[in-house]
């Protein structure tokens, strides 16, 4: 199940490779979105990818 954009929002850490942080956020800016919004878009569509398959 994939949550709504109205669905109450949590905060957590993930450790991530700095180039590649900094590269998702020149694309959240690129795209006109915020980091938060971006990292939600892209865990969303691979959890909708992946449903039903092994994760």
């Amino acid at each position: 199940m994939v949550a709504s954009a109205s669905s109450p929002k949590v905060q957590f850490n993930v450790y991530l490779p700095a180039e590649l942080v900094r590269d998702l956020k020149h694309r959240a800016i690129d795209e006109g979105v915020s980091l938060s919004a971006l990292v939600e878009r892209i865990a969303a569509q691979y959890v909708s990818d992946t449903e039903g398959g092994t994760r």
